[in-house]
């Protein structure tokens, strides 16, 4: 049998994260440090490899349960190859190291279980309750393959040179950079988007460390679900303009 899809082969690679090809994740399993990964996203697989629900802490649930921002993890174990994908998203490994890096739940496609995960909150610069966003704190030493859609922009933050992004767009940033969320608008009406450019709330990032932006502002559509509250007002989090522009696209 001939066919161009025999090109497609498995990529063999000494590294025990690499990527098959830009929308799928390749991990060599050893038979000691586990992996965790997002659940039901494990795409094929080769060896003896057992995949268990991750427990989630009474902490951990709370936090989710308060703030919307949280991981549904599945524990990888064995010796073997574990493919993982999710939605075609673009999929990008990276290093985490003393620093740190604060994440966007819901672009978390696998982490090594050395590493550490807690919700924190970005707060408003008007200090309005409820308009705020949460993030994940990733701290440990270890590697994490994060997802986006679309090729990202990288932008580097430096102590002479700030960033600004927008709240819909942001994917990671380095955790040791100072972090405000902030309406550009003249106007006393701060629940309002901006006149009628479409722009709303955005992260202003300062220090050094990066920023790391995907082209969409829409959620994966696995977060379909679509909530009310303040937070949907201010078009931030998961139940914010994300969740409900994604409900328009996706339902």
């Amino acid at each position: 049998m001939q066919s161009p899809l025999f090109a497609y082969n498995d990529q063999q690679s000494p590294e025990r994260w690499s990527l098959q090809n830009k929308q799928m994740l390749r991990v060599a399993l050893e038979g000691h440090d586990d992996i965790l990964a997002r659940k039901g996203t494990m795409v094929a697989y080769q060896g003896l490899v057992e995949f268990d629900a991750e427990f989630q802490s009474r902490g951990r649930a709370r936090a989710r349960a308060r703030t919307g921002e949280g991981l549904d993890l599945m524990r990888c174990h064995g010796q073997g190859t574990v493919y993982f994908a999710n939605l075609a998203q673009q999929i990008h490994v990276l290093d985490v190291e003393q620093e740190g890096l604060t994440v966007d739940s819901a672009y978390v496609l696998a982490m090594d279980s050395s590493l550490h995960h807690e919700v924190i909150a970005v707060d408003s610069l008007y200090g309005i309750s409820g308009s705020g966003k949460y993030q994940l704190n990733i701290t440990g030493r270890g590697r994490i393959a994060l997802m986006t859609s679309g090729a990202p922009l990288l932008m580097r933050v430096t102590p002479e040179t700030y960033v600004n992004c927008d709240a819909d767009a942001i994917v990671a940033w380095s955790t040791g950079l100072r972090v405000q969320m902030q309406a550009q608008t003249h106007s006393s009406g701060v629940f309002r988007r901006r006149g009628n450019t479409g722009e709303g709330w955005e992260l202003s990032f300062m220090g050094s460390g990066f920023a790391l932006v995907q082209p969409s502002e829409l959620l994966p559509p696995q977060n379909a679900a679509i909530g009310g509250g303040l937070a949907a007002q201010y078009g931030v989090g998961q139940q914010g303009a994300r969740g409900q522009n994604q409900g328009n696209v996706w339902s």
